[in-house]
């Protein structure tokens, strides 16, 4: 089976659409590149070891956590939301799973039946609390940094969004879950960064200027859940 990825900005992009394209388009390079489950030939190498990197960290009952501001912080909700429900599957509880709620009513039962299988993910930027006291106390470039310290431990993964690269809170962030031995994954622009450096696995946009980085990333992180998906669930 393949996914059929058809971005509404792909005519902007002065791409063009590719008749009968079966494939899910990525723009991590200057031309688009097919990328098909079956065939990880066509699949960037970066994006396969970020999927490994998030693969390994579930099976280890880890925690992916994702940061980022303003539009990237909704890039980091969004990362979120995929992981943590349904994306692409249904994700049907296991029996195991089902029979947990084996003693409650028929009723109840229908209701937990529609719950699905999840992976542990958390956005550090919707903890407006900890955020605004961090923020006020110790100050804002710490926001990030002070969740990734106190909830990460080694084998855990932080993924951190900035089209600049250089955002003092992401970079702050990656610093520390550095030395806290968790694995570090950037979604960047294509210019040289701060955030080059506290990578483990870095997935660059082609372009420098911001809402053209955001319009790469949703494809590329899009695929990057999917690839996960299908790997855990289906």
């Amino acid at each position: 089976p393949t996914f059929v990825y058809l971005i509404p900005m792909i005519e902007f992009f002065g791409i063009g659409m590719v008749p009968g394209l079966v494939a899910t388009v990525i723009f991590v390079l200057p031309a688009p590149i097919r990328l098909t489950w079956l065939d990880v030939s066509t699949t960037p190498t970066p994006l396969l070891e970020a999927a490994e990197m998030l693969l390994t960290c579930y099976h280890a009952s880890g925690l992916i956590m994702t940061c980022g501001n303003g539009g990237s912080a909704a890039d980091s909700a969004h990362i979120v939301a995929e992981l943590r429900k349904g994306f692409l599957s249904m994700r049907p509880l296991t029996a195991e799973e089902t029979a947990r709620f084996a003693s409650l009513s028929a009723e109840d039962q229908a209701l937990y039946a529609r719950l699905q299988r999840g992976i542990r993910a958390v956005n550090l930027a919707e903890a407006s609390g900890i955020n605004t006291a961090v923020a006020n106390d110790q100050g804002a470039d710490l926001v990030f940094a002070q969740s990734a310290f106190a909830l990460g431990k080694p084998g855990d993964v932080l993924i951190g969004i900035s089209t600049s690269g250089n955002s003092a809170n992401v970079v702050h962030a990656m610093q520390v879950a550095r030395a806290q031995g968790i694995l570090t994954i950037g979604l960047t622009g294509e210019a040289p960064c701060r955030m080059d450096a506290l990578c483990d696995c870095q997935l660059r946009a082609p372009a420098t200027e911001t809402f053209l980085i955001q319009e790469y990333h949703l494809p590329i992180y899009h695929a990057l859940c999917a690839i996960v998906e299908r790997r855990l669930f289906s």
